[in-house]
């Protein structure tokens, strides 16, 4: 009897609504799953907590790595920023962090090729979002061109893909999958700002917001 090979996935998971919907999502395509939590000096660990614990739920293996990003550049790594309110114009928000999609996708890889994943899974959207570059499909389009010639696996033909379930879902179509898929909501964090209750103000719990409203589901967080 022939047996199959298991498909292995990193999963980048933020404990926010959108990786954990992504990282149940690759749990029901049938992969063996592995999340990399990145602790890179965010101005709280709520999320950390969260990712953490959506993990253990999902019967995922989890690696947290501590990077430092010490040149900030951003309002989320900087405590002396000020956070900024609900976007209500264009332009990239002060919460954009440097490259850091670019900084975990690396990772990301790094450690798929270690394992022998075939896929790396990210939560990234394109629509209800606060506009950073690294959230583009154009971008994704561009990583997985550079996995086949950058890898060792994409040398010998066979390139890791990196999945983004999510690009072009709304918030919407990102909470009803959710409940779909049975994501355990109230460990997942969105807001920027730490503590007990999310702030409710800023641009990332607006996004959420909206979501559960036009989804007719109640927030677990809200209460």
């Amino acid at each position: 009897m022939v047996q199959r090979k298991t498909k292995k996935a990193v999963v980048l998971l933020s404990g926010g609504l959108d990786s954990a919907t992504t990282l149940y999502y690759a749990r029901s395509k049938g992969y063996e799953l592995s999340c990399l939590i990145f602790d890179y000096g965010q101005r709280h660990r709520r999320e950390i907590i969260g990712a953490r614990m959506l993990a253990r739920k999902a019967g995922a293996r989890c690696v947290l790595l501590k990077i430092s990003l010490p040149w900030k550049g951003s309002s989320l790594l900087d405590a002396k920023q000020a956070l900024p309110p609900a976007v209500s114009v264009r332009g990239i928000p002060t919460t954009y962090v440097p490259a850091r999609n670019t900084i975990f996708l690396s990772f990301a890889f790094s450690y798929a090729e270690a394992i022998g994943a075939q896929s790396i899974f990210i939560g990234a959207n394109a629509l209800d979002f606060s506009g950073y570059p690294d959230c583009r499909p154009a971008y994704y389009k561009v990583f997985n061109s550079l996995s086949r010639v950058a890898t060792r696996t994409g040398i010998e033909k066979k390139p890791i893909v990196v999945h983004t379930p999510l690009l072009h879902k709304t918030k919407k179509e990102i909470v009803l999958l959710a409940k779909r898929l049975g994501v355990p909501l109230a460990l997942t964090w969105s807001c920027y700002q730490g503590g007990r209750k999310p702030c409710g103000k800023c641009d990332s719990c607006r996004l959420r917001a909206k979501g559960f409203a036009q989804a007719g589901v109640k927030d677990p967080l809200s209460d």
